[in-house]
């Protein structure tokens, strides 16, 4: 008995591919039905355009150093020149360019050292500076005590307060105590974040209800209980900005590192790249522009990253795991 031969093959990857289009279709249909009408944000069709288009100009200012970087990290120091600064040029040499960065700079240090160092002193500072920002913003939303509001505001005030004025005092008690090149000397002061505190508390106020705190309470949690078990699952996202934060304030600090350290084994990436700049402009260092500009990218890549991962704890609703009523 003659079977009938089984269906070529691209009639199925013809049926997936329309699958997959209705899928998509059925998928973009639900999302305009959950979507809220735009009259009812009480906005005109005409402001919603001049907002979007404001909206991607913003996006084109930021977004056009990461292209010049990514761009200019593959071409040769006569291309960064001589060639148009938003296209490519022949030869490519981004591998030859970031090849370079492993290697020892006429003595003034190591990228990856480097990298290794700013990585070091942004994790312990801003993880540090984190559960600080966590206990002090607490204490702040959900204590009330004599001169509360006073010493809040006192801490608010230390942002008017430029790091200029406090650098000279800053040094000679570094040099006092022996903190001049040491890792505390970079760490303990990226762990104080103002804006920190006043994020946190505000989140705080509005994302732990008091009376699931009083619940708690009343069923005989400690202080410390209840900051662990119910605060801190609620504040999560919190605590993801106010790291994220401080990761790129220390990430990019270069004022305090140029002031603490002398060695350029303990400098972070900031200050390692600026001292491989000055060699550039001054000509002592022949054909390192591009790899300047290469590091320069490798640099930003694992904030991006981080942000990538983390994003997700930005959607989180605000009461997350609370009770509401």
């Amino acid at each position: 008995m003659m079977t009938a031969p089984p269906p070529a093959e691209p009639h199925g990857w013809a049926a997936r591919c329309k699958a997959a289009a209705t899928k998509r279709r059925e998928r973009r249909a639900a999302e305009l039905a959950n979507a809220v009408p735009i009259r009812l944000y009480g906005l005109r069709r005409g402001t919603v355009t001049a907002l979007t288009l404001c909206a991607a100009l913003f996006a084109l200012f930021i977004l056009a150093p990461l292209a010049w970087l990514v761009i200019n990290a593959t071409k040769t120091q006569a291309n960064v020149y001589n060639t148009f600064g938003f296209w490519f040029a022949r030869p490519f040499t981004l591998f030859h360019n970031l090849s370079l960065l492993t290697q020892s700079m006429s003595g003034s240090g190591v990228y990856l050292q480097w990298m290794g160092n700013t990585a070091l002193y942004a994790a312990v500072g801003a993880g540090g500076a984190t559960v600080l920002c966590a206990l002090a913003g607490y204490g702040f939303a959900r204590y009330r005590f004599r001169g509360s509001n006073a010493l809040f505001y006192l801490t608010l005030s230390t942002l008017l307060v430029p790091i200029t004025a406090v650098a000279l005092p800053l040094y000679l008690v570094y040099a006092k105590v022996g903190l001049i090149n040491s890792i505390w000397g970079m760490v303990l002061p990226s762990m104080v974040s103002p804006v920190g505190v006043y994020l946190m508390r505000t989140y705080i106020a509005a994302s732990v209800p008091p009376d699931l705190v009083a619940a708690a309470r009343i069923d005989g949690a400690g202080e410390v209980t209840v900051f662990r078990k119910i605060a801190v699952p609620l504040m999560l996202p919190g605590l993801v900005t106010v790291f994220l934060l401080n990761v790129v304030a220390v990430w990019n600090n270069y004022f305090l590192p140029l002031i603490i350290f002398t060695h350029s084994s303990s400098y972070p990436l900031t200050v390692g790249l600026s001292l491989l700049a000055q060699g550039a402009g001054t000509g002592t260092k022949g054909g390192l522009v591009p790899v300047l500009i290469a590091g320069g990218l490798v640099t930003v890549i694992p904030v991006v990253l981080l942000f990538v991962l983390l994003q997700r704890y930005f959607r989180a609703d605000l009461l997350r795991g609370s009770t509401t009523g």
